[in-house]
This record gives structure tokens, C-alpha cells and sequence, in this order.
């Protein structure tokens, strides 16, 4: 049977404010206390973690990544805050995969 994967992206114009990789990375941020070391994690380059990270910062009333001069950053209250909601909101939508108009759609798909 087909599955069906769902990704939430939140939009702030022609941005895309937040989703699941700039989720990743602002929870890698916490964990590691660096945009560098995130980056490694995630096997991402430091510039794509900044730019994600600036952009996140851009969207947002107040910044969810703040960084040290020298190195290190941490996430913001903000950013704690945005990202547990958007994990419950992610969850949320994960039990959309359970219902009848996602058995409908995967019903309708060709099989292998």
C-alpha cells in the first residue's frame, strides 16, 4: 500500500518561514550550540545552515537563532517555542495519513 507523507511548510510571503529542514536544524542548533556543527549533523554546508537560518530569522518577529561573535549560537525562546509547535502541528497532519480521504488517494494509485 502507498504511503502518504506529509510536509507542513509555513509560508511569511514568498518565504518559506519554516519546515521540516529548518526544523532539523534550528533542534540541531540546540543540540549542539552551533550553526557549524549543526551543518555536520545534517550534512548540510555552513552557508546553506546560515542562509536557512537567516531567512527563519527574517520571517519571524523575533529571531528563533541568535549567534556569539567568535562562534556559537543558540535558539531563542522564540525558536524553542516555534519549533514544539510545529512538531505538534506536524504530528497533527500525520494522523491525516490514517483517514478515509488518504485511503481514497492511495487506493486511486497505480501499484508497482
Amino acid at each position: 500500500m502507498a504511503r502518504l507523507k506529509l510536509k507542513i511548510q509555513i509560508c511569511a510571503g514568498d518565504e518559506i518561514a519554516f519546515g521540516p529542514g529548518k526544523a532539523a536544524l534550528i533542534a540541531a542548533i540546540g543540540e549542539t550550540g552551533s550553526i557549524s556543527a549543526a551543518a555536520r549533523t545534517l550534512g548540510m554546508s555552513y552557508r546553506r545552515a546560515w542562509l536557512l537560518v537567516d531567512t527563519c530569522n527574517r520571517c519571524f518577529a523575533a529571531p528563533l537563532v541568535t549567534t556569539v561573535r567568535g562562534g556559537g549560537a543558540s535558539v531563542t525562546d522564540e525558536g524553542k517555542a516555534v519549533l514544539a509547535a510545529y512538531r505538534q502541528l506536524s504530528e497533527r497532519a500525520a494522523g491525516l495519513a490514517e483517514g478515509a480521504a488518504y485511503r481514497r488517494i492511495a487506493d486511486a494509485l497505480k501499484s508497482d
